[in-house]
């Protein structure tokens, strides 16, 4: 790690911190006699904290955002442009940018046909569901209201979604839930719920058949998943899993929603993660890397015949999608996303993520043979994770306080990585990677050797 040999002068605006500003995700008790983190400047893959110190970030944000990196003039630009040209107006009105965005969008998403932007993959989320509790009224005389979710799945932090949520933890104090939302059994091979199998993938699409049986199937209007599990242990499902999940929705009429929340917009090395596996969902959720963090924007993405039904009576008027999303209608937001998108396909990230991916995969295989802790290694294009356990035979989780220890440690070296989090009581094991799709061979290599170098000072 680099560190600069005058610190950044703002120890007002780290006192300011302290006293006002309440953090996301963290214990604040230690602020009281630990200064709290602050970045003050990115640069491609790197960062720089109050204190000059320079980190390597293998997170792109913290939470797999910034896939084109720091300091992207163009798109800075791009927004400045549009915030001068016309920053704002409710999206009950079109926009340029907002045209454009959605236009080029669906280029890539063949099936696919209407975008509808809101400002978090939270919300994005919620707005299916509420598409799909509205289809239930006006369109099943109430009934396929019922929605499922997976298993370790993560869906967003509002009530609604955490309904939704596979994961007890995030959702832990916050209920009662409201009700209409049903688990279904993941998919993770690697702790196999059916014995050792050949076709565990099918096997493990049955069980959600298995579940919409048992509830009815015309009681379920939606089965909500994630293309690969991302917070709940970058888990990607098993061949023949997609397939039969595809089948099983078109046989009971369940509409299929694919989160790519997270690995949307390259970060598996195609466009969008569903599209690995040949799937053709009814609705498509994005956030995070629309726009790199550039611009807060989301996109819930559905078909025409989605669309359709929410325009069978224009006399009704409760026929229509009466929902806003009043940051929806920020026009930086696409127009940052169509600049970032420019950048994926210019600079050729996603070729990038599929080779640099394949190489971060290695590098963990090749952590795994020295170090026993290492159980399993698993991810898509630069989203990756090993999960850490504490004996291979049995598959016993590493102590929690252990794989912190291990991101702490990794820190130390000026390298940001994570680990599941706040998700599955005994299971937050699996140190997660989602490095910038601009990065390089050298990155990789000092992402790998930080952690190997972790994993001996902890576990020995």
């Amino acid at each position: 790690m680099n560190v600069v040999t005058q610190p950044n002068d703002i120890r007002d605006v780290i006192e300011a911190d302290r006293a006002h500003v309440w953090h996301h995700l963290v214990q604040h008790k230690p602020f009281e006699t630990n200064d709290p983190r602050i970045f003050v400047e990115g640069k491609g893959m790197r960062l720089w904290d109050a204190m000059g110190r320079e980190y390597l970030d293998a997170l792109s944000g913290g939470v797999w955002t910034v896939n084109v990196g720091f300091g992207r003039t163009s798109i800075a630009d791009a927004v400045r442009d549009q915030l001068v040209q016309l920053n704002y107006f409710a999206n009950s009105a079109g926009s340029i940018a907002g045209a454009k965005f959605a236009e080029r969008l669906i280029s890539k998403m063949p099936g696919l046909s209407r975008v509808y932007y809101s400002n978090s993959g939270s919300e994005a989320n919620e707005k299916v569901f509420k598409m799909v509790r509205q289809m239930s009224h006006r369109h099943h005389g109430g009934r396929k209201s019922k929605i499922l979710y997976r298993e370790r799945d993560y869906h967003g932090t509002t009530i609604g979604t955490l309904a939704a949520a596979g994961q007890p933890q995030r959702r832990e104090q916050y209920g009662p839930m409201p009700p209409g939302f049903v688990e279904v059994p993941h998919c993770l091979e690697y702790r196999g719920q059916y014995g050792d199998i050949d076709n565990y993938g099918e096997r493990a699409a049955l069980a959600i058949e298995e579940v919409i049986l048992r509830e009815g199937p015309d009681t379920i209007g939606l089965l909500c998943l994630e293309p690969v599990t991302a917070g709940g242990g970058v888990i990607v499902p098993p061949a023949g899993y997609w397939p039969k999940v595809q089948e099983i929705c078109r046989k009971y009429d369940i509409l299929l929603h694919i989160d790519e929340v997270v690995c949307g917009v390259g970060r598996t090395g195609l466009w969008f993660g569903y599209q690995n596996f040949g799937i053709e969902p009814d609705f498509v959720t994005m956030a995070k890397g629309v726009a790199s963090g550039y611009a807060a924007i989301s996109c819930t993405v559905t078909t025409e015949k989605v669309f359709e039904m929410f325009k069978d009576d224009p006399e009704d008027p409760m026929s229509y999608f009466r929902d806003i999303s009043t940051f929806g209608g920020c026009v930086a937001g696409p127009a940052a996303a169509l600049e970032n998108m420019r950048i994926i396909e210019e600079e050729g990230l996603l070729d990038n993520t599929i080779a640099m991916g394949e190489r971060l995969r290695a590098n963990l295989r090749t952590l795994m043979e020295k170090h026993a802790v290492i159980g399993d290694v698993r991810g898509a294009g630069l989203f990756c994770g090993a999960e850490l356990v504490a004996d291979r035979k049995t598959k016993e989780p590493a102590p929690e306080k252990m794989v912190q220890a291990v991101i702490a440690d990794c820190a130390t070296q000026g390298v940001i990585i994570g680990a599941t989090n706040r998700s599955l009581p005994g299971y937050n094991n699996t140190l997660c990677l989602a490095p910038a799709l601009i990065a390089k061979e050298a990155e990789i290599d000092t992402i790998t050797d930080a952690i190997g170098k972790a994993l001996t000072r902890v576990f020995g």
